[in-house]
């Protein structure tokens, strides 16, 4: 593997700055490239078939043996590393990659049966890091976004996803393409909203094992009016402690287990209690 003779120690060195840009967000500054940090994510990168272009090295960093002899390997001082990485204590190694990029069409073909999750103005990137998560675990085709929620490719949406992110297909959708998505697809949209009133369904009332949208909807203001005019049907979770409304992430995750459960029960081609879509992996710790 190419590696540089000896670590970069100008903070306005040109792989510096395209390093420092990718952590930005910066897509025209980065090439289109994204940043990660650590090696459990370029770990995961490389299980999910994403080959990073450059691997960034901390001065005293060795480079994980499982990184392919191809990829380029850039030292930067422990100070350079520091300035252009986003956490306040960097773990000395990051890289720059290609983010995978699908279509509505490529999530519509991956069960017979669609189970989209519709993140509807989210802003909290640990939570939409979350439901991406959960997204994986419980067999869901693919996360929808719409504009004004937060990217996925956001640092702490990245780290909160633990990796799923470079597996399950996240796609851009407006109001007008999830409409069409109603129509063509026969999909029923359930609106996730707090409380239980009258004619809101309880998650385990709601036959999820339809072709089925599951809106989440802003972690301050719900659901815009909008969305619950679109929905089909308004669902929620029971919950008998005295709290007003889950966190978006949560109650997010506990729909998709329920329609993860009821798709299991039916499904006969499958064993007893197992969930679709799940992946053989190994344990990875509790703070991941």
């Amino acid at each position: 593997m190419a590696v540089t003779a000896a670590a970069i120690s100008s903070r306005t060195n040109a792989r510096v700055k395209q390093l420092r840009a990718a952590f930005n967000g910066n897509s025209r500054l980065s090439g289109g490239l994204i940043a990660i940090e650590g090696e459990h994510l370029l770990e995961e990168s490389l299980r999910s078939g994403i080959l990073p272009q450059t691997v960034f090295l901390s001065e005293h960093q060795h480079p994980p043996p499982e990184l392919p002899r191809s990829v380029e390997i850039v030292r930067l001082t422990s100070n350079v590393f520091s300035s252009a990485v986003e956490t306040r204590s960097p773990q000395g190694i990051a890289a720059l990659i290609e983010p995978p990029l699908y279509r509505l069409a490529d999530i519509l073909e991956r069960l017979p049966s669609p189970l989209l999750l519709i993140a509807a103005g989210l802003q909290d990137p640990g939570n939409l890091g979350t439901i991406i998560r959960s997204g994986e675990a419980f067999g869901a085709s693919g996360v929808l976004t719409t504009p004004g929620t937060v990217s996925p490719w956001n640092q702490k949406a990245l780290r909160a996803s633990a990796g799923s992110v470079f597996r399950t297909p996240v796609v851009e959708a407006t109001k007008e393409e999830i409409a069409d998505l109603q129509a063509t697809h026969d999909l029923t949209l359930f609106a996730a909203v707090g409380t239980a009133q009258n004619g809101v369904l309880a998650a385990h009332a709601a036959d999820l094992r339809q072709p089925t949208g599951i809106l989440i909807g802003n972690e301050g203001a719900g659901l815009a009016p909008e969305w619950l005019e679109l929905a089909s049907a308004r669902i929620t979770i029971p919950c008998p402690g005295p709290v007003e409304s889950l966190n978006a992430a949560v109650a997010a995750s506990l729909l998709l287990y329920e329609a993860s459960r009821q798709r299991s029960a039916t499904a006969s081609s499958r064993a007893v209690g197992a969930i679709p879509g799940a992946l053989r992996r190994r344990p990875t710790g509790a703070t991941r």
